[in-house]
């Protein structure tokens, strides 16, 4: 079964997810953009969200983590929680 390790930061709008993502093209450190700016609990830990298999996480943020590259800051992704940076930090297929 795939299994993959991710991080990511959740905000309430698409401008704020997509300043975030220009930020930490620019040289800002995604875990402490996370825990300054991130919504969710994880954000405590610079976003981190463990290990998790396929269809452990919502559709539209399991298809990014399974497909997207790894490493690479992905999104905005909306969800029904938000809208999320992602950075898949390993996956095995």
């Amino acid at each position: 079964m795939a299994r993959a390790t991710a991080r990511h930061i959740l905000v309430d709008t698409e401008a704020q997810c997509e300043q975030l993502k220009t930020d930490i093209a620019a040289g800002l450190d995604f875990a402490e953009a996370a825990r300054q700016h991130s919504n969710c609990p994880s954000g405590a830990q610079g976003g981190d969200l463990g290990s998790f298999g396929r269809g452990q996480m919502v559709p539209e943020f399991d298809q990014a983590v399974f497909t997207g590259e790894v490493g690479a800051v992905q999104g905005p992704i909306k969800t029904q929680f938000g809208y999320h940076l992602l950075e898949v930090t390993s996956r095995e297929d």
